[in-house]
């Protein structure tokens, strides 16, 4: 089992930066496999990115490719994601999610889930 807590979300200027982070507690976080995901007032839940346990595998949705990187420190047990050149279409809440096995774009897939922090970028 894994806990995860979100944290680094806030208000920003479309064009401006955020860094999320998101820290484990429980055993053996170096082999889950880590995701980002957001979801918009009435809409599903989507994948952002997700990163595999040793980080040599990343996957991005099409629409943050190039603007967003995902990271991990299995040291800390954190997983990171860099949000740059932000749009008023990124605000969110964004939620980071694990599961034991390889990386699956479906938030369906994965087992455990963090609380969720606010993106909120303004135009």
């Amino acid at each position: 089992q894994v806990q995860l807590v979100e944290s680094g979300g806030g208000l920003v200027q479309a064009g401006g930066s955020l860094r999320l982070s998101c820290a484990a507690s429980g055993r053996a976080f170096s082999s889950y496999t880590m995701g980002w995901f957001r979801q918009a007032p009435g809409k599903e839940r989507e994948i952002v990115a997700v990163i595999s346990w040793s980080g040599g595998v990343t996957y991005y949705a099409y629409s943050v490719k190039g603007r967003f990187t995902i990271s991990r420190d299995n040291a800390e047990n954190t997983v990171y994601l860099q949000m740059n050149s932000l749009k008023p279409e990124d605000t969110a809440v964004y939620y980071c999610a694990a599961r034991t096995q390889g990386p699956r774009p479906s938030p369906y897939e994965y087992d455990y889930w963090g609380q969720g922090t606010q993106v909120t970028v303004s135009s």
